[in-house]
């Protein structure tokens, strides 16, 4: 798997996956069993959607053939899967249009300039695309990818060395995250939540307490007023206490934790059709209305359905054999992996000859 930067120039591939959650990944490794190239993108900043950012400690117990994982057990799982394929990443891009072109490829366009063209498109975006939750202070839009980060995935690319550092969220993902700022070697970190108690394993809590303890990080509980900035440079965040008196907290850097919510977001104005936000398909193919776009997951509709993952990975599969055959306009063969030397060569598993 690659990752890819946002780029203007279009990018060519066979499908591109739209959502990288549990069923869009497995999407790209039924593709891969056909033989097609994919590129994965997803508003988040990693792979595994509602599982990587709802419960990712949460065990799950209805996976054909394991009895118990959790959610970040069964992404890392899915990742491995897909990893023979390759596919390339477009990960904290969120697509933005889609449009037909004169040849039939699918041109789409994500909020940070990159351009992909398809011959056909799935799309696995759930609910819609997880959008973290906005915190609601006056100029903070200005300083966002400056001097505000919400949910950075990795901090080493941030500018945290010698800032005044904030963390600001209470669930697993602010607490490892204030920890994790200590390797950038910043002037300070602050953990800010409403209250000071967080969800978080045990073990984790005893590192920031451990932290807490020896001054390195100060946990603050607190809810934010008003920013005070320099253009985009944050330079103090005004804060109110849980007796209600002010507070002024000097601030360089502001990662911002607060979760994320399901937006049903651009795909409205693509002009498919909706039935209660979710897009109508065929149960033989999962084909919307428009040839060459297809619906997998949560996004659809149709007679019967039920949102399990289970029952994404069928829809993930009929899909990929329909696009197989939407794409060469003839039959797909059947074959099978514990028979096929084709697809066993794909996956990289073919046996060595004697």
């Amino acid at each position: 798997m690659t990752s890819a930067p946002a780029c203007s120039a279009p990018l060519s591939t066979d499908v591109a996956v739209i959502g990288a959650g549990p069923v869009g990944m497995f999407q790209v490794f039924q593709l891969g069993l056909q033989g097609l190239r994919s590129h994965l993108i997803d508003a988040l900043p990693h792979l595994g959607g509602q599982c990587a950012e709802l419960y990712p400690d949460k065990p799950i117990y209805d996976i054909p053939g394991i009895p118990v994982c959790t959610g970040a057990e069964l992404v890392q799982r899915l990742r491995q899967q897909m990893a023979p394929f390759a596919p390339t990443l477009h990960l904290g891009q969120q697509v933005q249009t889609l449009v037909q072109e004169d040849d039939g490829q699918w041109l789409l366009g994500t909020a940070t300039g990159t351009t992909l063209r398809a011959k056909a498109v799935v799309i696995a975006a759930g609910v819609g695309s997880f959008v973290p939750k906005a915190v609601k202070v006056d100029g903070i839009d200005a300083l966002v990818g400056h001097s505000v980060h919400y949910h950075p995935a990795d901090l080493a690319r941030l500018p945290l060395r010698g800032q005044q550092v904030l963390v600001h969220g209470g669930d697993e993902l602010a607490v490892q995250a204030a920890i994790d700022a200590l390797a950038q070697a910043p002037a300070s970190v602050t953990l800010m939540h409403r209250r000071e108690v967080f969800s978080a394993p045990e073990a984790l809590l005893a590192q920031l307490q451990s932290h807490q303890a020896a001054g390195r990080i100060r946990v603050l509980a607190a809810q934010p007023l008003a920013l005070q900035a320099d253009g985009t440079a944050l330079q103090a965040l005004d804060v109110s206490l849980p007796d209600g008196s002010p507070h002024s907290l000097p601030v360089q850097q502001w990662l911002v934790f607060q979760g994320i919510s399901p937006k049903l977001g651009p795909v409205a104005d693509w002009g498919l059709e909706l039935v209660k936000k979710q897009l109508p398909v065929d149960t033989g193919t999962f084909v919307t209305e428009a040839p060459g776009i297809y619906a997998v997951g949560d996004i659809n509709h149709y007679p019967g359905k039920r949102k399990l993952i289970v029952c994404g990975f069928h829809e993930a599969t009929l899909a990929a054999f329909s696009i197989a055959e939407y794409l060469t306009d003839k039959p797909v063969l059947l074959q099978y992996t514990t028979s096929s030397s084709h697809l066993q060569n794909l996956l990289g598993v073919a046996p060595s000859a004697p």
